[in-house]
């Protein structure tokens, strides 16, 4: 083998080491999720906790209060975009269950002045919204992806583009005893534009097989 084979070699090794690293797929089922889905008739999407991770430069041009707006901002944006992808399997007959309104959860989630979800357990947050299920969620990327994020974004700091990189951890715990039934843990790299229906959709493409609400 000489030294151009070989380089080419290590090189191409890199290059799909690189690859597997930036598209990470984690799933996980509880062995009788199906079983216990059977008897759920809605279930409720939770704000997400969101990350957005700005450059240096981008950080300096913005207060933490409205780098928090903003987050909280993107948070409520995957929360719709899911509920979006639910609504859109439900008119196609793809969906066995009712998913609530985030107008009516984020209500009552007020309502009952909650603020920090981390502080409640899920069958707590299952309680107060009368669901059977809920469905909560962390996402991270390293620029905003919803359209009015992106564009406070840009009139504070300059920035215009499409996100690059984003994680979303999502799962789904049973009320009655707050159990884990499905959790997803997706990283997605590569041009995937500004809007978060988008991302919810190339991220639930495969992983809504494995998902007991959906036929």
């Amino acid at each position: 083998m000489n030294k151009i084979t070989f380089k080419l070699l290590v090189f191409v090794c890199i290059l799909l080491t690189g690859s597997s690293a930036t598209a990470q797929t984690k799933l996980f089922e509880h062995p009788n999720f199906e079983t216990i889905a059977k008897d759920h008739k809605i279930i409720a999407i939770l704000p997400f906790s969101a990350k957005v991770s700005l450059r240096p430069k981008q950080m300096k041009e913005i207060t933490p209060e409205q780098l928090k707006q903003l987050e909280i901002g993107e948070g409520k944006a995957i929360q719709n975009s899911m509920y979006t992808w639910f609504l859109n399997r439900q008119k196609r007959g793809k969906l066995l269950i009712d998913v609530q309104d985030p107008g009516k959860t984020n209500a009552l989630l007020l309502k009952s002045d909650i603020t920090d979800l981390a502080r409640y357990t899920p069958e707590e947050l299952a309680k107060i919204l009368e669901v059977d299920a809920v469905i909560t969620g962390r996402f991270e990327t390293d620029k905003p992806m919803s359209d009015g994020a992106s564009i406070a974004l840009g009139l504070l700091v300059g920035f215009w583009g499409s996100t690059n990189a984003a994680t979303v951890n999502m799962s789904v715990h049973n009320a009655t005893d707050g159990q884990l039934l499905w959790n997803y843990n997706k990283r997605v790299a590569g041009s995937l534009g500004s809007s978060t229906d988008m991302l919810i959709n190339t991220l639930m493409r495969k992983a809504s097989r494995r998902l007991a609400y959906t036929n």
